[in-house]
């Protein structure tokens, strides 16, 4: 089975090329970390009470407001949903302290998406699906590509771009938000050139700098290359032999890291 890193920056489509992969003539299983991200900090889970335990007294927006359909310990007495936009404000940002926050985030959220993100994947592969996508913003940044046999980033070659589409999607945000935002996330462009850096057939980048029908087409020529190269036949092989499936995984982790590491050590040289 593929694994399909699927990966950019806010606002660069990422979300469009899912949705485009989830749909017909691909009808590829997603396993989306943002919905898992919701998933694991809703009320009553381990998530939720680490993020009000750290956050609440420094944040008093921090949960949605109490009202005649939102009762103080929430709707199943768990306790009121998180306010995403007040702790999106609370972590975003380049400051010292506001980095350590959001390190203490990412440390509550990313643990618990990774094992969600297992169990699903898990699932899709018992299936006997031929390819399934993980849509991860910060893939690269949470290590999550060394798992995958092949990374795809969505970007758009003009920042401007990316920051008149957030904002255009996100009208609450001000320049300055937007702009926090998209460098939380890192620079999209330098996601495109590691991407590239993987290799033919291992790293695939579709810019959407255009109309949803020019991405639509570059998607499925790029699709159209990786199942010429994993067709299904051979998810069903590595469903039949697990063996076979547990070696092949661990030769892709290796080879990862092995590129990862080349992909680090030309960026420090770059440095010098």
């Amino acid at each position: 089975m593929l694994l399909l890193g699927l990966t950019g920056s806010i606002a660069t489509g990422k979300s469009t090329v899912s949705s485009l992969l989830s749909s017909p003539p691909h009808n590829i299983p997603i396993v989306d970390a943002d919905l898992l991200a919701r998933k694991v900090v809703e009320p009553g889970t381990a998530g939720y009470a680490a993020i009000v335990k750290h956050f609440a007294a420094t944040t008093p927006d921090l949960l949605v407001e109490a009202s005649d359909s939102m009762p103080e310990n929430g709707p199943d007495g768990q306790g009121r949903p998180l306010n995403r936009p007040a702790l999106g404000k609370r972590v975003f940002g380049n400051t010292e302290a506001l980095q350590r926050d959001r390190a203490v985030l990412n440390s509550i959220v990313h643990p618990a998406v990774r094992r969600e993100m297992f169990k699903a994947v898990m699932g899709c592969y018992l299936r006997g699906h031929w390819a399934v996508v993980l849509d991860v913003p910060l893939l690269f940044e949470g290590g999550l590509d060394r798992f995958c046999g092949v990374t795809m980033v969505v970007g758009v070659r003009d920042p401007e771009t990316q920051l008149r589409r957030l904002m255009a999607r996100d009208p609450h945000l001000s320049r300055e938000d937007a702009e926090n935002r998209v460098r939380s996330q890192g620079d999209v462009r330098e996601k495109a050139a590691r991407c590239e850096a993987r290799g033919e057939g291992k790293g695939v980048v579709v810019w959407n700098d255009g109309s949803r029908d020019e991405l639509a087409k570059s998607l499925e020529a790029e699709m159209a290359k990786l199942k010429a190269k994993s067709p299904e036949w051979w998810s069903w092989v590595l469903l039949g032999c697990p063996p076979l499936a547990v070696l092949m995984a661990a030769y892709r982790i290796w080879q990862n890291g092995r590129i990862n590491k080349e992909w680090n050590e030309s960026k420090r040289a770059s440095k010098l």
